[in-house]
């Protein structure tokens, strides 16, 4: 069992309550958290005990960490116990998550916008303005989908060194704002 530190305790109630927050069940957040920090492959009884939760519950938190592919079980030689551990590496965490975000929220309501604004094609009574409050929806979820595309097919290097270079790519957009900003001087 993982020892009761007072760090990685406070770590593990502020991610289960982030995981409330994103709609998440607090003790699967807080049982990925706890995979997340650990060293070594849990058992469910060890979790449940350093949670002081019941087995049930992480049994259940475990299967859908699974189900969402970031908890896997692992095989500890000499231990008949099935153990688990998570997605180390943040940058494929955040990418699995992402994926289940949109797979769960974002493509549904593309498919209903689609399907909405193609019924109202169709409509006799057109309503004009419902289309096009639909349309500007689709049309913002579909460029936020054209990114996710374009930002899902970089490596994890890649999405590391863009995230690094921001800081200069916001000095150079913010200097030609600056600049297209100004008085030109030969008026």
């Amino acid at each position: 069992m993982p020892p009761r530190n007072t760090l990685q305790e406070q770590f593990v109630l502020h991610w289960g309550e982030m995981g409330a927050r994103w709609g998440i069940n607090r003790t699967v957040a807080q049982v990925h958290a706890l995979l997340h920090i650990s060293e070594d492959p849990l058992t469910a009884e060890e979790i449940a005990d350093a949670l002081r939760v019941a087995r049930s519950n992480v049994s259940t938190s475990i299967r859908e960490l699974q189900a969402w592919g970031l908890v896997r079980p692992v095989h500890v030689l000499g231990d008949r116990r099935q153990h688990f551990t998570s997605v180390k590496d943040v940058w494929e965490m955040f990418r699995i998550i992402v994926d289940e975000r949109k797979k769960r929220e974002i493509d549904p309501t593309m498919d209903l916008l689609r399907q909405c604004i193609s019924q109202l094609d169709k409509s006799n009574t057109a309503d004009a303005h419902t289309r096009e409050r639909l349309q500007e929806l689709y049309l913002f979820f579909a460029a936020i989908d054209a990114i996710y595309t374009d930002v899902r097919k970089l490596s994890p290097a890649t999405l590391r060194k863009l995230m690094k270079a921001r800081g200069a790519f916001h000095r150079l957009l913010s200097n030609k704002q600056t600049r297209s900003a100004e008085p030109d001087a030969a008026t």
